[in-house]
């Protein structure tokens, strides 16, 4: 990869893409200080990071996402402690931080009365979600830069999340000051994000720590309905190729020009892409949002999926998919989205093994 200085055409720099090293997370640690934005990798996702202290910084992440103003932001950290000096810790986030952190798990908490993050990070809101990422990169960063980053997945808004540092440079012409290359990510599915700031605890995205996991920690968990957006990834249409994508297609009923995507060990041989042939559902997540680009090229008309169980991760798996089928809007055709979650989830394939 070549490590060469960034090129500017008036007032817009192209981002560098950089191996990592020692020498990267000073410059991007730098970068973050000056108030620019710099996209890094965690386990889950690649991030677009910025001082979530700095208004004018989380500014530009709204501004270089095309992200609506009122879908909050993630704020990363390095530990459950300098999570306490941003958010009310109850006994609940307690028990997950302990459990879950450093990894995939998101908790939405009630802001503290001294909390120096920018108002724009919960979009005016008096919850912010937090938490402590499980990826070498992400933690060299937040210990360099020594402030929280605010930093959603590094793709463009309502587009399909970016799991290496090649998918950032192709969204990103500028507004990014540097791209941190870590390989692919492990994980490949943005995080669980519970809500903790009511009277019980709501499942707001699921993800890769599951409600059963996280119920044998704290006690009983619901899954959100529609409403107020309080975290991201609750965006009816989210996650979405820019070309058609149908979901729960069996294979007689594929149409002329769709690239089959599908699951299992009986999956049709001729599929373009499996997301596991071994119906590991831990693999079909990593491999989700890397097979869903490799598949949304020009000649291809459109993208159908095999049901997925929807048992465990199937959760996590089966809503990126709703949301990515769901129509645009400017697009009242396709797929509805309407409903709760658990409505919406009845409409999958039923739970079927152990997988």
């Amino acid at each position: 990869m070549t490590n060469s200085p960034s090129a500017t055409t008036g007032n817009n720099t192209e981002p560098r893409l950089l191996d990592v090293s020692t020498e990267t997370i000073e410059l991007a640690a730098s970068a973050i200080q000056g108030g620019g934005l710099v996209a890094f990798p965690t386990e889950t996702v690649y991030g677009l990071g910025a001082d979530a202290t700095n208004d004018t910084a989380v500014a530009k992440i709204f501004e270089a996402k095309s992200r609506p103003t009122f879908n909050p932001l993630i704020v990363h950290v390095k530990d459950s402690g300098q999570a306490a000096l941003l958010v009310e810790f109850t006994p609940a986030a307690q028990k997950l931080a302990q459990k879950f952190w450093p990894g995939p798990l998101t908790m939405v908490l009630k802001r503290s009365v001294s909390s120096p993050l920018s108002m724009l990070v919960s979009a005016g809101l008096d919850t912010v979600a937090v938490r402590v990422p499980n990826h070498p990169i992400a933690q060299a960063l937040l210990e360099k830069s020594n402030v929280p980053l605010a930093a959603p997945s590094a793709n463009k808004s309502g587009t399909v999340s970016s799991t290496a540092g090649m998918h950032v440079a192709s969204q990103f012409r500028n507004g990014v000051e540097i791209i941190i290359d870590g390989g692919l990510c492990t994980v490949g599915i943005e995080s669980t994000i519970i809500d903790l700031s009511g009277t019980e605890p709501v499942i707001l995205r699921p993800g890769v720590i599951t409600l059963e996991e996280i119920e044998i920690e704290i006690g009983p968990v619901a899954y959100a309905t529609d409403g107020e957006i309080k975290a991201p990834g609750m965006m009816k249409s989210h996650y979405a190729p820019s070309i058609p994508l149908r979901i729960n297609v069996t294979p007689n009923e594929r149409t002329k020009g769709e690239a089959y995507l599908t699951f299992g060990p009986d999956a049709p041989r001729r599929a373009a892409l499996n997301l596991s042939k071994a119906g590991d559902l831990r693999e079909a997540a990593a491999n989700l949002f890397t097979m869903i680009r490799a598949l949304d090229q020009p000649g291809i008309r459109g993208i159908a999926v095999m049901p997925i169980p929807n048992t465990g991760l199937g959760h996590a798996i089966n809503d990126r998919l709703m949301r990515a089928a769901a129509p645009r809007s400017d697009d009242t055709s396709g797929f509805s989205c309407s409903g709760s979650f658990e409505t919406k989830m009845q409409n999958f394939v039923k739970p079927e093994g152990n997988n």
